[in-house]
């Protein structure tokens, strides 16, 4: 695995949720020391740690929150705060493996601090300097202080952790429904100091539910540039049969996710009440905000012997989409999705409807949303076969690894498929098949790669593959990502590891497509706009809150809902489609239109203004 880090630059992070209110459902009474737990009941913490990492955690923290000298030291187990550390980083580290991170987890002292308490700074930055050498001998990937009230304190630990380690640290304070600590410090005080800090990331735990967490982020992001990393209650905690009941669901933690990264946290997870439904939920909700899954091979084109490579296809050359873009003519492409049996009446009807109307290529997506569906490589080649169409055929890195993508690639050249959208793919959690399983050998730029080395004759190992591959290779582009400095940089790297052309999200707002573009080199690639026709005051709604990567602004949503009928609804959204087009046709060089529910008439009517031209 990459340092936690790197993978910190390019991802949102998902962290665990509440670890003592678990052990308590699960019957360990509050008077016991939840920390030594690591030592007498090993098999409870690691099935915990593995809930989590079932639901979809990226780091998990240590059960350690508690194991400092001084709470110890109120159990009478002082003299085993070594042991007790190193056990909960190895049993978090046994139960993470290679699919998540182990932070080690600090808390409070527990301790009232001079001038309120006897206990000196100087004490206190000993107690944090011991306890994180331990967690760092048993290896660790990070740090995590939560749920401090004192501002002094956490000065503290972060510097003790700071003098033993140089792993990443996550300081995170806790404030009431007033924005204040028990002490008084308000937000602005407690962001300052934490932005001025050496934590690389800054944030807020515990005391508070969702809603008054997000009201807390506005106000940090206006303060401080860094990374903010933030862990709400479930709601307020209510007495019930003996109990501590939480009421907020995993459905509502849901929601709150995606406001929550909307806003611009990138490290969030659930703290006190909150379960492994609650963190399965949050992953759901993450995963259709992340942009992509980074994890990307460099493949250079480089032959095993010193042989001159052969030529490759000039780019023009590779296919008759290609040509039509490097002669300067704006090109068409209509979406169309495979279908969920071996059924291809209706794609056939469509593609035939589609070269009718002069349409330049078909642009089949490879499994969209994470579903079960025809290989879009088997559509494609049935289309091709039987109507006079070019295919653009979506290909992810989600379903197989480095040497079956090079196998179907080789198959889709001598099929005649020449085409390619390289992109990442839906993580299968957001589909309707969570519990399968994900590959991601590469990413979208690893696989560029691959194929630019299959178009200059060698394979991923090296080793010549005969004749060259002639693929004309795209890439998606989202100009509304959560983090759009990522966004450009991964951009990029495709178009350096060999990428020709762009297709974007579905275009709703032109303006701000247009201020990305300002801030985007993209060189000699095609950009092809997508275009969607909202067919419903639903779907608009749908487009706007639930698909990753789309922004409809609300004077869309606005200009729909103006309309009672659903043909009403219909005709503004395939005017505001239009609309679209005819916005985008003097910077980009075509457009990609979406077909909803298969309704090809719409996209050929929507592109109309183009396809009249041909």
């Amino acid at each position: 695995m990459i340092s936690f880090e790197e993978f910190l630059k390019e991802n949102l992070v998902l962290l665990d949720g509440a670890m003592g209110s678990l052990i308590y459902e699960k019957g360990v009474f509050i008077d016991k020391c939840y920390d030594e737990l690591n030592l007498s009941r090993p098999e409870l913490i690691r099935s915990i740690h593995e809930e989590y990492i079932m639901a979809g955690a990226n780091v998990i923290e240590s059960n350690t929150y508690g194991a400092n000298r001084f709470k110890l030291k109120s159990h009478n187990l002082q003299e085993q705060i070594g042991e007790i550390n190193r056990k909960g980083v190895e049993l978090a580290r046994s139960a993470a493996g290679e699919n998540a991170y182990v932070a080690g987890s600090m808390g409070p002292s527990g301790l009232e601090i001079e001038p309120w308490g006897e206990t000196t700074l100087q004490e206190v930055f000993e107690a944090y300097a011991e306890q994180a050498g331990y967690l760092q001998e048993e290896g660790v990937d990070l740090f995590i202080l939560e749920t401090f009230q004192d501002i002094r304190e956490m000065e503290q630990a972060i510097k003790a952790i700071k003098s033993v380690s140089k792993l990443p640290v996550v300081a995170m304070m806790t404030v009431g429904e007033d924005g204040k600590t028990r002490y008084g410090v308000d937000l602005e005080d407690i962001v300052g100091m934490l932005a001025d800090s050496q934590a690389n990331v800054i944030g807020l735990n515990c005391t508070v539910g969702p809603k008054s967490m997000l009201d807390f982020v506005e106000q940090i992001r206006r303060i401080s540039t860094k990374p903010v990393c933030i862990m709400p209650n479930a709601g307020r905690p209510q007495y019930t049969d003996g109990r501590m009941i939480y009421l907020s669901t995993p459905e509502y933690f849901s929601v709150y996710t995606r406001r929550f990264i909307d806003k611009g946290v990138r490290m969030l997870g659930g703290c006190c009440g909150t379960t492994p439904d609650h963190i399965a939920k949050m992953a759901n909700a993450l995963a259709m905000k992340q942009t992509r899954i980074q994890h990307s091979i460099n493949i250079g084109v480089k032959p095993v012997t010193d042989e001159p490579l052969p030529d490759p296809v000039p780019a023009a050359e590779k296919s008759s989409l290609a040509g039509k873009l490097h002669s300067g003519k704006q090109v068409v492409l209509v979406e169309m999705v495979p279908p969920r049996s071996t059924d291809i009446t209706k794609p056939l009807e469509g593609a035939r409807l589609l070269t009718q109307h002069h349409v330049d290529a078909i642009n089949i997506p490879d499994g969209p949303r994470a579903t079960a569906r025809m290989t879009g490589l088997a559509l494609a080649v049935l289309l091709q076969n039987q109507v006079d169409i070019e295919m653009v055929l979506h290909y992810t890195c989600r379903d197989r690894n480095l040497l079956g993508m090079q196998s179907d690639l080789l198959g889709a050249t001598a099929m005649g498929v020449r085409n390619i959208l390289a992109i990442t793919g839906d993580p299968p959690m957001i589909g309707d098949y969570p519990q399968a399983t994900a590959v991601f050998d590469i990413d979208a730029i690893g696989l560029v790669h691959l194929i630019d080395n299959l178009n200059h004759g060698i394979d991923v190992g090296e080793k010549r593959i005969g004749d060259p591959t002639s693929f004309f290779t795209g890439v998606g582009m989202d100009p509304n990502s959560v983090n759009p400095e990522n966004e450009i940089h991964r951009l990029q790297l495709k178009k350096e590891a060999g990428a020709e052309y762009v297709i974007t999200q579905p275009v709703f707002d032109v303006d701000s497509l247009e201020a990305f573009l300002e801030l985007t080199d993209l060189g000699d690639m095609f950009l092809i706009a997508g275009i969607w026709p909202l067919v419903s005051l639903r779907n608009a709604e749908f487009m706007k809150n639930e698909v990753p990567g789309v922004f409809v602004p609300d004077s869309v949503i606005t200009r729909i809902a103006a309309f009672d009928t659903r043909e009403d609804q219909l005709k503004a959204g395939i005017e505001i489609a239009q609309a679209m087009v005819d916005r985008v046709l003097g910077f980009v060089q075509g457009i990609q239109v979406s077909a909803p529910f298969g309704r090809y008439h719409l996209a050929v009517e929507v592109a109309e203004t183009i396809l009249k031209a041909e």
